[in-house]
């Protein structure tokens, strides 16, 4: 889903300290890389929460991909039409554009039906997501802290690493640890990003000195 790693982002800005060892003994090892979204990806309640939605939105989902199967059927020969009457000799942009039009409005219609049709279920995997990346940064914190990591850096921003480098994994074992399940039922006045912006506006609201630990 397009928001997955907007989600898994604010949770990691949400606490930045999170990513390096933040005890004053912890041991200096190195450098490792970490995939926060594979390791929300994963995640053993993310699976389970994925069945639930599954199953419990089959009709909504089912009816979006026979829509979206009857769709496309539709629009190819609009796009068929357009496509032979752009290859024609003197075909203009100008004399295009009522197509263009055509085929541009009849998908903005089409993306708007399929949103409505999976709307339960795209808001039922937005509050599971949200739930397991507010774990985030604890898990990263904890498998930073087991592995004695002094940076921890996302595998495209490094040029090179060794395999043994990437914890992963760890934060993924961490994350089924301290989130084993979540729910797929959000409140009803829920919104994505609520629980993100809430413990964002923490930190900033608190002295350094006096802010509660990570590892928590």
């Amino acid at each position: 889903m397009t928001n997955f790693k907007h989600l898994l982002l604010a949770a990691a800005l949400a606490a930045p300290g999170a990513f390096v060892a933040t005890t004053a003994t912890a041991q200096v090892a190195g450098i490792a890389v970490a995939d926060p979204e594979a390791a929300v990806a994963n995640s053993k309640a993310w699976a389970a929460a994925r069945g639930q939605i599954q199953t419990t939105y089959k009709a909504q989902i089912d009816q979006a991909n026979t829509r979206r199967q009857a769709i496309t059927s539709e629009l190819q020969p609009l796009v068929a039409a357009y496509q032979k009457a752009a290859a024609a000799p003197g075909a203009t942009e100008a004399s295009l554009r009522t197509q263009a039009q055509a085929i541009q409005t009849r998908e903005q219609s089409a993306n708007a039906e399929l949103q409505r049709l999976t709307a339960p279920a795209s808001r039922a995997q937005a509050y599971a997501l949200e739930q397991i990346s507010a774990k985030l940064p604890d898990a990263v914190n904890a498998a930073v802290r087991a592995k004695n990591v002094s940076l921890l850096l996302r595998p495209n921003a490094a040029l090179f690493a060794q395999p043994t480098t990437d914890i992963t994994s760890a934060i993924t074992a961490e994350l089924d640890r301290v989130v084993p399940t979540v729910g797929i039922t959000p409140p009803a006045n829920w919104q994505p990003g609520q629980q993100g912006e809430a413990a964002a506006a923490t930190p900033a609201a608190a002295p350094a000195a006096t802010r509660a630990p990570t590892g928590r």
